[in-house]
């Protein structure tokens, strides 16, 4: 069963003030990572700008979806993310979830209290 992350973050004070040359190396670093994360079966689904013009959208910047073959693997990008100080530098929230289905989803609404 895959499970999935969605992160959204957006850049603090700290990322704003640092020089182009520190921005480049942390983002090599970041790059460098996440090219290793394949041999895990984690599976980049998208890394991008959120979309601000559509209803009700977040106040975050940036949006990055991820897919997993187990838990195991979310948590090992998650400890990745923590050791490489990102959140030092971005606002970020993590949502996560296993894979489901319209039906089962629904009844969890509809018992919800």
């Amino acid at each position: 069963m895959s499970h999935y992350l969605v992160e959204l973050y957006s850049p603090s004070p700290a990322w704003e003030i640092l020089s182009d040359d520190h921005r480049r190396v942390f983002l090599d670093g970041i790059a460098k990572g996440v090219a290793e994360l394949g041999t895990l079966g984690i599976e980049m689904l998208t890394l991008s700008e959120v979309a601000s013009d559509v209803p009700r959208s977040t106040h975050h910047r940036f949006v990055g979806i991820w897919r997993f073959p187990d838990a195991t693997a979310r948590d090992t990008l998650l400890q990745g993310i923590h050791d490489s100080g990102w959140y030092r530098y971005f606002h970020h929230v993590n949502a996560a979830t296993q894979e489901g289905e319209l039906g089962e989803h629904l009844n969890t609404l509809a018992s919800y209290r």
